[in-house]
């Protein structure tokens, strides 16, 4: 694993450059999917679930049989998905938006209606192995922000994906990927009802898709390969290096940087890497392409390097480094509290902003599936108290009609009072 110093600058913006991996053949070729899917319905669908994903038959699988197909996972399995749920739905409950309402002057009422979303459709990927901790970290928050119907698409649910399912509260379930699925949750078949939002990672096929029918359906935001830094100057490399590698091993562009102003821990790290490193596979790819050790000449300039990446998840050694940070998808503080722990039970969610984006958003929450809608009440009296406020207002940017709205009101209020 490599080790460059911050005067390094060219390397280390190659290290922290918010990359989002653009594949201009495969972007066509989803918005050729989704036009066809968007054009033909259950017949596109059907045949692009059968030669892109492998899989023939019914599209939905049947909620009654769901408990049978989440009976075959381990009973580990299933206890260990009940833990993580009530994790995960105690945060989510915490997160919902408070409704409010406010008398801002005498005759002038606003109040925030905080308005569940209809129906939402969740994600799943299943590349090498089905992931039901990303249905938990959807469809959970989803069910505690009071969205009416939960729709999940999964190219191929095990049991461990049906069980979470049932402990989620989901309400449908339907066996397709890729950016047929999201065409067709995004603009509805006879089979597949159309959702209002579009939630979840996926490939980079997923989130071409996303990206597309984004102007038509709500989607949470664009997820490239994954990212994790680590900054730190003390702390077992052991721990460091099995972090790196862990976040690692999901996608071989993902990328895993250690930022430190220890030397002697950033040599300790990178010999750790090489010692724990699977012989092949992605995160032996990962750390090839994407992965080092920076060396800072103080804690500052490390934190100030983590903040300018504005990582998916930032590992920080000390409450001191955390209270620094505001650039960042998710933050976990000290030794014990491994990354991995949040992508499972810990009740925070994992599905975070990426390529930069935690610059103006945090991760996927609650108040992501409500909307906020602000209902507002004047009296006469309160009009009175605005108008000279609006139309003044009005006219300055030219728009006479406006003013005239408001006027409308005085004079007819005038006439009535002289007769």
């Amino acid at each position: 694993m490599k080790i460059v110093t911050s005067t390094n600058r060219r390397a280390v913006a190659d290290l922290l450059s918010a990359t989002r991996i653009r594949d201009r053949a495969t972007e066509a070729r989803a918005a050729a999917i989704v036009a066809r899917v968007r054009r033909g319905g259950d017949a596109a669908l059907a045949r692009f679930v059968k030669e892109l994903d492998g899989v023939g038959g019914a599209i939905e699988v049947p909620r009654r049989q769901w408990a049978a197909m989440a009976r075959q996972a381990p009973p580990a399995v299933r206890a260990a998905i009940k833990r993580a749920v009530g994790h995960i739905r105690k945060v989510a409950r915490k997160q919902v938006p408070a409704g409010w309402r406010l008398k801002v002057a005498p005759g002038i009422v606003v109040e925030q209606r905080v308005v569940p979303l209809g129906r939402v459709g969740c994600y799943v990927p299943a590349g090498r192995y089905p992931l039901p901790s990303s249905l938990l970290m959807t469809a959970v928050p989803a069910r505690a922000a009071g969205v009416r119907e939960v729709v999940v698409a999964c190219p191929r649910p095990d049991a461990a994906v049906f069980a979470a399912a049932l402990e989620a509260g989901v309400d449908r379930l339907f066996r397709m990927g890729g950016a047929h699925a999201v065409a067709a949750l995004a603009y509805g078949t006879r089979t597949v009802p159309q959702v209002d939002k579009i939630v979840g990672p996926g490939n980079r096929w997923v989130a071409a898709a996303k990206s597309l029918v984004s102007a038509d359906c709500g989607i949470d935001f664009y997820a490239g390969p994954t990212e994790i830094l680590i900054v730190s100057a003390t702390g077992p490399a052991a721990w460091i290096a099995a972090d790196l590698i862990a976040q690692a091993e999901h996608d071989p562009d993902a990328r895993a940087v250690f930022i430190t102003s220890n030397r002697r821990l950033a040599e300790r790290v990178a010999a750790e890497v090489e010692r724990q490193m699977p012989g092949t596979g992605p995160a032996r790819q990962a750390l090839a392409r994407h992965g080092g050790v920076i060396v800072c000449r103080s804690m500052a300039e490390a934190i100030a390097l983590a903040n300018q990446a504005a990582s998916e998840h930032l590992v920080v050694g000390t409450e001191a480094l955390a209270r620094l940070v505001w650039n960042a998808g998710a933050v976990f503080v000290g030794g014990w509290t491994a990354q991995v722990a949040g992508d499972y039970a810990i009740g925070s969610n994992h599905v975070l902003p990426t390529a930069g984006a935690a610059r103006h958003r945090g991760g996927l929450n609650a108040a992501d599936f409500v909307k906020l809608v602000s209902v507002q009440r004047l009296t006469k009296a309160g009009l009175g108290r605005i108008a000279k406020t609006v139309t003044t207002l009005a006219r300055a940017e030219g728009l006479e009609a406006h003013a005239r709205s408001i006027e409308a009101r005085q004079k007819a209020e005038g006439r009535r009072h002289k007769r």
